[in-house]
């Protein structure tokens, strides 16, 4: 049986007096968009699954916010591949943020494919396709000049799965935490192995948050 987002999502929880000042910069003249994901998070993304209703109240900061800020580290015009997207974090998020962006979203799980793809419907989002599959059934199909993921895997997998649809000149941007340096050295001889050059670790939405977003960059070498 195929489930359906409500018409009425349900309500957004209210982002604290710091947060809602980010969410404007971030998201503009969009902040009604991302009031709308963060409704169908707190809604039909905890009824099926997708987060735990613990995190309702840290939707804002530690979820949406978290993620957006990572399209300051993109081009203009730029073509985003998501990898193993779950509930639109950070894929969706990017997209709200920067309708410039063309997303593309890839998901194994057929209900979380289902979930994104009704989200994508209910927003109107126009630049974002939903993709199911995993990483490494798209490669030759599904590219980007960056490559995005959020809470996957540790590095030393999720590289295997992201440098292959990186397009050249691209990268890969990985939301990661505090294990990040420890992830790039054990990551680092399969990085070179396919084709990355040096990771780096920089920190995103400085301007606007609290706690930056910690990203970890690995460019495509030049063949």
């Amino acid at each position: 049986m195929t489930e359906t987002v409500p018409s009425d999502p349900g309500e957004a929880p209210e982002p604290t007096s710091e947060e809602r000042t980010a969410a404007k910069a971030v998201f503009g003249g969009r902040l009604d968009l991302a009031r709308g994901f963060v409704g169908h998070l707190a809604s039909s993304g905890i009824e099926r699954g997708l987060l735990g209703p613990r995190e309702v109240p840290r939707l804002w900061g530690r979820h949406v916010l978290n993620c957006a800020v990572v399209a300051e580290l993109m081009s203009e015009n730029a073509s985003v591949v998501d990898v193993g997207s779950g509930a639109g974090l950070p894929g969706l998020a990017i997209a709200i943020a920067r309708p410039d962006l063309q997303l593309q979203l890839v998901e194994p799980l057929d209900r979380r494919v289902i979930w994104l793809n009704e989200v994508v419907a209910d927003l109107g989002l126009s630049n974002v396709s939903v993709h199911r599959a995993r990483a490494e059934q798209v490669v030759g199909r599904v590219s980007g000049q960056y490559v995005t993921a959020r809470a996957v895997s540790a590095l030393s997998t999720l590289v295997g799965w992201t440098l292959p649809l990186v397009e050249p000149g691209g990268e890969v941007l990985a939301i990661k935490g505090r294990s990040a340096a420890e992830e790039i050295e054990k990551a680092r001889k399969l990085i070179r192995k396919l084709g990355g050059g040096s990771a780096e670790i920089v920190s995103a939405g400085a301007n606007v948050l609290a706690e930056p977003t910690t990203v970890v960059r690995i460019p495509l070498r030049s063949v």
